[in-house]
């Protein structure tokens, strides 16, 4: 005979026994979520192993841009500086020279940025002077200005600025090519410097060779404030 407890304990065992199961199950799809959440961790490790290289050249792409950049200038800052330490160390003839060809054989692309009608108006005086001069006269006072001697012309240039400076000169080559100045001497052999610079300026961009000019020409004459 089966005691009656024993019918008593059977539901309590098998209520136990789901409620386990119960248990079990959840453990099981909590251990799953895990190991999910887990392997989305993981995968997004992997993702940012890969894409750490690509940060670390993407960077360094950058900074290898902006040195680039900052050689590139500095050469052409050097480059600019070299031709007209070259061109300064010339004798003044070749100096008159390389001017001459650089504003007869480049002029047409350097007017428009280095004269214009007001700065032309402003060397205009000094120009009709020289217009006025014996050919021979006015070769020594383009010597004068490349020179630095103290006349009166040089006196004249020496306070005017920049840009007029480089609106003289032009329009002192067109009066060359006219004959109204004395012209350069068609057999003028050029040295091996002077052909050195004028190649350098011509190899130079647009916006270079404006600078060497200006350069050039603003230390010439002789400056009656300084």
């Amino acid at each position: 005979m089966i005691p009656c407890f024993i019918f008593t304990i059977l539901p309590i065992c098998k209520f136990n026994l789901q409620f386990v199961k119960f248990l079990c199950t959840i453990a099981i799809e909590r251990q799953s979520n895990i190991q999910h959440s887990l392997s989305d961790v993981s995968n997004t490790l992997r993702s940012l192993q890969k894409m750490v290289p690509d940060m670390t050249f993407s960077t360094d792409s950058i900074k290898n841009g902006f040195s680039n950049a900052f050689d590139y200038d500095t050469q052409l800052i050097d480059a600019v500086n070299s031709t007209v330490n070259v061109f300064k160390s010339l004798s003044v003839d070749d100096q008159l020279a390389v001017l001459w060809f650089a504003y007869t054989e480049m002029g047409r692309s350097i007017t428009p940025a280095a004269t214009g009608a007001a700065r032309l108006q402003l060397a205009e005086g000094l120009l009709s002077q020289i217009k006025q001069m014996s050919h021979n006269e006015q070769l020594q006072t383009m010597r004068d200005l490349a020179a630095k001697n103290n006349s009166q012309v040089s006196r004249a240039y020496g306070i005017l600025s920049a840009n007029t400076k480089l609106a003289f000169w032009y329009e002192l080559s067109e009066l060359m090519v006219k004959g109204l100045v004395v012209p350069m001497p068609s057999n003028y052999q050029l040295s091996r410097d002077g052909s050195q610079v004028l190649e350098s300026v011509k190899e130079l961009d647009f916006g270079q060779q404006i600078t060497v000019l200006r350069k050039v020409v603003i230390d010439m004459g002789v400056d009656p404030l300084a």
